[in-house]
């Protein structure tokens, strides 16, 4: 699920073990970015948002050197001393880089509720910085995993004249995902040059047609951030090919967040939900979401059951206006289920658990004649993905 990554000018990166997680796996990450980068970034909606979203939100309009990411602790719902002990961290590893404490992001994902512990940074503050390395993303890769089973990365790259824009990217994420940041994190480096302001507006394009097109639960995590960092190590600046790198971007995060929901947790069905014809795109994307987050329409994609009836069920109490019956048309990949709202003369019950047994499967649904489409990408729900949520904290 992952490639190899190109290396980014400006960018070095380091991964230790420092005792969070109780598995002896990497779970302290540094992203170190040359003097004289810019960083933008999303972050998640929920209103209980934890103590490193708001310690980084502040940072934000700093001049970021340094990204800090723990795994194994979210930091979240631990009140004044859990923003205290972030900002503390924040402090431990400026004085290691000599770099102002403002001059750092932290970023922590794992269990909610649970205090960081601020001698995992004491403790190790000072390898993390000594480990660093111009090829060390993929360690950082591996150390925010949680639940994760496999690790997430994608490089891309285009040409400007005689010059080379390189833009590679890591992300975490399999449960607790939905669209507003759908747990996850992601970080994004390029050598680009580039404002602040020029990357916010090319992130939030870029997320909005990937990292907020995806569920796996329906929930959405407290934690949940992107970053795009421009070390401004090349020659090109982004106002002279703004498409390319908008579109280079773009299909970065896209790849990164199918990446997301093929390690869903517990999945065993990849499926893109796909509406149009209504009069707007956010109408079409309501009715994605709501067969998306169907338990019943997932369950029964995990038992490979043609119930189109959940599917058909689920459009109907889409909170949309003007919906007809009369109108809609339901596919399974190719096979037509439903034809101006009644069964297609096409379809049987063995054809429908054919598409149904597939590892990947697209539901397309049709409500009218407007040139509208969105897509969702989500998974089905199995025993395991309980199993594993019952199992999260044992």
């Amino acid at each position: 699920m992952s490639i190899d990554l190109l290396e980014v000018q400006g960018v070095k990166c380091s991964s230790v073990y420092s005792g969070i997680k109780k598995n002896n796996a990497l779970d302290l990450s540094l992203i170190s970015l040359v003097k004289g980068s810019k960083t933008a970034a999303v972050f998640t909606q929920n209103i209980f948002c934890a103590a490193p979203v708001i310690v980084a939100k502040n940072h934000l309009h700093s001049d970021v050197e340094a990204l800090l990411i723990n795994s194994g602790n979210a930091n979240a719902g631990t009140g004044k001393k859990g923003l205290e002990h972030t900002f503390e961290s924040c402090e431990i590893l400026a004085r290691e880089l000599l770099i102002k404490p403002e001059q750092v992001l932290p970023f922590s994902t794992g269990v909610i509720g649970e205090l960081l512990p601020i001698d995992a940074f004491k403790n190790n503050a000072n390898l993390l910085v000594s480990s660093l390395s111009k090829g060390g993303l993929r360690s950082v890769a591996k150390g925010i995993l949680t639940t994760d089973l496999v690790e997430k990365s994608y490089s891309t790259s285009f040409r400007v004249g005689e010059n080379t824009v390189t833009l590679s990217g890591i992300a975490k994420g399999s449960g607790m995902i939905r669209p507003d940041m759908a747990t996850m994190l992601s970080f994004i480096v390029s050598d680009i040059n580039a404002s602040s302001e020029e990357l916010q507006d090319c992130l939030t394009i870029a997320v909005n047609q990937s990292f907020n097109r995806i569920t796996v639960d329906g929930d959405t995590s407290t934690n949940d951030a992107c970053t795009l960092s421009a070390t401004n190590k090349s020659d090109v600046q982004l106002k002279d090919c703004k498409n390319e790198f908008q579109l280079a971007l773009n299909e970065l995060t896209k790849e990164l967040a199918l990446m997301i929901v093929r390690d869903g947790e517990g999945a065993t069905k990849f499926v893109e939900v796909k509406v149009g014809g209504l009069d707007s795109n956010k109408d079409c994307l309501e009715v994605a979401y709501t067969v998306a987050h169907s338990p019943l329409v997932k369950t029964a994609l995990f038992a490979s059951d043609a119930n189109w009836g959940r599917i058909l069920a689920a459009v109907g109490r889409s909170k949309i206006d003007g919906l007809s019956i009369n109108n809609i048309d339901i596919f399974l990949n190719d096979l037509q289920v439903i034809s101006s709202g009644e069964v297609s003369n096409d379809y049987s019950e063995a054809s429908g658990t054919s598409e149904m047994q597939k590892p990947e499967i697209t539901i397309s649904v049709a409500l009218g004649d407007a040139k509208t489409s969105e897509s969702v990408w989500t998974t089905d729900l199995s025993y395991d993905y309980v199993k594993i949520n019952a199992e999260y904290r044992s």
